[in-house]
């Protein structure tokens, strides 16, 4: 494919003054954009260096170790789980023919619109020792005390954030193996390879760029956890901010606990990148049905088995035990205030969905017309805020929001001897701006692709008649971007829905959505009646989830 800055050339010989002056508008946005990923990861990181308080080394002498020993089993589990779910599926589902394929290849993807720490208060209350199923096997079996698994445990969080992030992995080394079909395996058999060792040697070997990647989503998605570990009163860095934050007050511990989980973060971040980089990986095309290997008889229907119990465990039973809760607490608990976190819910969602589309657009449309070394990076680290935890960019903004609310508090009452409050933090302007940095990687990835699939040629045609920059954007661009688009807009949508920590910490006042009434109602036990605002917080985000699979499907 012939690199944009070849095409770049001609375009540029002709311009004027005003062009080029237009041109560095892209890069000014593109910059200004960086900027606002930097400063919140700045004010974190620089935080390692303020004066440490009480509170700092009462989280140091009594929580530090065990936050980290949590963390790192946390993540192990969940990655050695995801991992282990997602490619077993994958490979089924692709790469093999089996009764129900057709329709479980979409459905594996549903868990998604499914947020764990709702998966996370279902289980308790299903699992618990009070819940239905060991109450109803002691009724059974005659006895008052019955040995079962403790779903308030390390294994019981990990459980719950497998089955709910796994998809991740899915999507991804579904989409690698789809290019490979039984060739693969094939290969290896003329080579002498039995079939799981030709898996193994060959097929697994070539998908690892897109298992790795989704690997990555997965390990984030953890580390940013709140709800789920708040749930299990599992202690982690999230929960640990949260802390510092709302129960002790120390805004400075809160920014330094965060800074130790960006330091995790980017080790994570680290290896992943470097577990790519000494590798060349090549583009196979798209396997066909016929492609597959057929799975007859018994082998069929044990694929079958194994698929629909991990949609059963992660999905059915979840929404099936929470549309029984919902309807029996419907006419006693619902009443307008449902309408409200519901309004509240879906307009935090399409803003944050307009506002980084339409960032995501500035910047591969600066990609594209400015490809230098300035505005790459700018785009590389404007994209890194999706690797920051939710309490992380909240602790990273409502820090220098209170400080230029001060100054402007301080600056009016000096010039007109008015006193104000705060204009900046705890404002929906806050939200969105955590929203546009935490989610813009999410929309970018999805403009990006789409933009990759425009040829070179097509710009030059365009320029060759005589339209550039805007114009090119508005008449060329766009008309073509509608679906990477549409997906960004989808993806980012039910991501905010969902989202817990920022929601929770940047609110205005009063200004309360779904899921920080889930919060409310799960910091209580109260399982039954948090089951009415995850009924419609799932409903609300399944129709997003299910076009976008259905999608994903249909996409060449």
């Amino acid at each position: 494919m012939m690199k944009p800055d070849v095409l770049k050339v001609p375009f540029e010989r002709g311009v004027s003054f005003f062009q080029r002056a237009f041109l560095d508008r892209w890069q000014a946005a593109t910059l200004s954009i960086a900027g606002l990923v930097l400063i919140p990861l700045a004010v974190v990181l620089f935080s390692v260096f303020s004066e440490t308080n009480e509170v700092w080394l009462h989280f140091v002498q009594t929580s530090l170790v065990t936050l980290l020993t949590n963390t790192f089993w946390l993540l192990l589990g969940v990655g050695v789980g995801t991992t282990f779910l997602g490619v077993s599926l994958a490979w089924l589902t692709a790469a093999c023919d089996f009764p129900g394929r057709r329709w479980l290849d979409w459905a594996l993807m549903l868990p998604l619109s499914l947020p764990p720490y709702v998966v996370a208060f279902v289980s308790i209350g299903l699992l618990d020792f009070t819940g239905p199923v060991q109450t109803q096997l002691r009724l059974w079996l005659g006895v008052e005390r019955l040995w079962f698994p403790r779903i308030r445990s390390t294994g019981g969080v990990i459980a719950v954030m497998t089955l709910t992030l796994y998809p991740y992995v899915y999507m991804l080394a579904r989409n690698a193996f789809l290019t490979q079909g039984r060739r693969a395996i094939e290969a290896a058999q003329s080579l002498g390879q039995g079939r799981f060792r030709g898996f193994l040697g060959v097929a697994l070997p070539m998908a690892r760029p897109w298992i790795v990647g989704g690997l990555a989503l997965v390990l984030m998605e953890t580390l940013a956890d709140f709800g789920t570990v708040s749930i299990f009163n599992y202690d982690t860095f999230t929960t640990a901010i949260y802390k510092a934050w709302f129960g002790l007050f120390s805004l400075s511990a809160a920014a330094q606990l965060a800074s130790l989980l960006v330091f995790i973060v980017f080790v994570v971040l680290l290896i992943e990148q470097r577990s790519r980089s000494r590798r060349r990986f090549s583009h196979a095309g798209r396997s066909s049905v016929a492609d597959r290997i057929s799975l007859r008889g018994g082998r069929g229907w044990l694929a079958f088995a194994y698929a629909i119990s991990v949609l059963g465990i992660a999905f059915i039973i979840p929404v099936g035990q929470l549309s029984v809760w919902a309807f029996g607490v419907f006419r006693q608990d619902f009443d307008l205030r449902y309408l409200s976190f519901l309004g509240h819910s879906v307009f935090l969602g399409g803003a944050a969905a307009l506002l980084t589309c339409a960032g995501a657009l500035i910047l591969v449309s600066a990609n594209r017309l400015r490809n230098d070394l300035m505005t790459r990076t700018a785009v590389r680290v404007a994209t890194l805020g999706y690797a920051l935890p939710g309490s992380v960019l909240a602790v990273g903004i409502f820090i220098p929001l209170i400080w230029i609310d001060k100054q402007m508090i301080e600056w009016i009452q000096t010039l007109f001897g008015i006193e104000i409050g705060f204009i900046l933090s705890g404002t929906l302007a806050a939200m969105l701006l955590a929203y546009l940095i935490r989610f813009l990687a999410v929309a970018h990835g999805a403009v990006d692709s789409a933009m990759n699939r425009i040829t070179p040629s097509l710009d030059e045609t365009a320029r060759c008649l005589g339209v550039s920059g805007i114009p090119l954007l508005r008449k060329v661009y766009l008309p073509l971007l509608r679906g990477g688009l549409l997906t960004a807009a989808l993806l980012v949508f039910v991501d905010v829905m969902k989202e817990m920590p920022i929601t929770l910490m940047t609110r205005p006042f009063g200004w309360d959505t779904l899921s920080v009434r889930i919060f409310e109602m799960t910091s209580e036990g109260e399982w039954e009646r948090a089951a009415l605002p995850a009924v419609a917080l799932v409903l609300t985000g399944f129709i997003p989830i299910l076009l976008l699979s259905r999608y994903s499907s249909r996409e060449p």
